[in-house]
């Protein structure tokens, strides 16, 4: 079996024993964290950070989780929400002028939140997405496909820049240095949106699926697809320092399954977690008020959003491009976060959901069930 590091309580004792699993089918590398009331009752890693499998995963071994970023730049927004300075029923263009072109002056804030705001395509070269003011006023000048609002179809490279831009605006501060300043610093949450060069050491380099080399691109129908009509993201562009060093909020952030766990611990504890208040009850429940359930149109599934999540039963949360995932339950007061650099096929993908199973027996033992 796969050496695993790290610690967990004796109840969840499957979760490390899940992990050693993936890792003795074949995986590189991964880390999984379970948070409960705010506290970790499970952080453990193993494998390794490099293709060659030379660098052992470290403690402090960060990846890119694609679009479980999306999930930091919604509590971005919702933090603002709490603040009464951004409202989720009001135009874009109050805060943003320039996106009211194209047929676009309807288009509303929860709209951005939900993928209904009917700008789900990247249209322009790969490349435009590291600088933020060409990315930014592309998609100002964009028509949308569908009446905002009527129909979800999942934005999934757009939506960091549509909500960020909202941020920026409001607050003179881009969303990285927001999430940093907000909530990654008061929590000591060791999770990026733009990364320095000072960590680059610590990054674990995503793997493609096997028998997939770098040029293996997004775009599976049905998980986390990134379709576009001119351009399709590839490892190599998620592995670029290009990609390190932008704020991509919708795939781009760079942190490990204790940090996720960390910072969506707030939506499964209130807004608290650690003694450190970074949004109230109400503003966490904002995040599950449902904005769109039916068939997403992008993703040819069914789908139920809330602001910024989806939505499943009771809780929420989102998975990322090659395979992370963030699970919230707010009944548990739990958060569940599974990190790798080790993609999959998404169609045989079913390692985060099997780490969640793992970490059930655990959560019935700590509530005495």
């Amino acid at each position: 079996m796969a050496d695993i590091h790290g610690a967990y309580d004796e109840l969840f004792t499957a979760v490390p024993t899940a992990l050693a699993g993936l890792l003795d089918e074949g995986d590189t590398g991964g880390a999984v964290a379970v948070f409960v009331d705010g506290e970790a009752v499970v952080d453990v890693w193993g494998g390794f950070a490099d293709p060659g499998r030379t660098v052992p995963w470290q403690r402090d071994t960060i990846v890119n989780v694609f679009s479980v970023t999306k999930t930091m730049t919604a509590l971005c927004a919702l933090v603002l929400m709490d603040r009464g300075e951004l409202d989720p029923d009001a135009q874009v263009a109050r805060y943003w002028p320039e996106f009211a072109a194209a047929g676009k002056e309807k288009v509303l804030v929860r709209h951005l939140l939900s993928h209904t705001a009917g700008l789900p395509d990247w249209e322009g070269p790969v490349e435009e997405v590291y600088d933020w003011t060409t990315a930014t006023a592309r998609l100002a000048g964009q028509a949308p496909q569908w009446e905002p609002g009527t129909a979800a179809g999942y934005h999934s490279l757009t939506q960091g820049f549509l909500v960020g831009e909202v941020v920026r605006r409001i607050t003179g501060r881009s969303v990285g240095e927001f999430f940093a300043a907000e909530v990654a610093g008061p929590l000591g949450a060791d999770f990026h949106i733009g990364l320095g060069a000072e960590h680059d050491r610590r990054v674990a380099r995503t793997v493609p699926p096997p028998g997939k080399d770098e040029d293996y691109a997004a775009g599976a129908p049905g998980r986390d697809a990134i379709p576009t009509s001119a351009t399709a993201l590839r490892v190599r562009d998620g592995n670029s320092l290009a990609w390190r060093r932008a704020q991509i909020p919708a795939a781009s952030g760079f942190g490990n399954a204790r940090s996720v766990a960390l910072v969506q611990s707030l939506l499964a504890c209130g807004g608290t977690v650690g003694g450190v208040r970074v949004l109230s009850p109400a503003g966490c429940e904002r995040a599950r008020e449902v904005q769109f359930e039916g068939e997403d149109r992008i993703l040819g599934m069914p789908a139920r959003y809330g602001l910024g999540y989806g939505l499943f039963g009771n809780a929420l949360g989102w998975g990322g491009w090659g395979g992370a995932l963030v699970w919230i339950d707010p009944e548990e007061r739990t958060a569940i976060a599974y990190v790798t650099n080790q993609m999959r096929e998404p169609a045989a993908d079913n390692r985060g959901i099997e780490l969640i199973m793992a970490a059930q027996d655990g959560l019935k033992g700590v509530r005495g069930g």
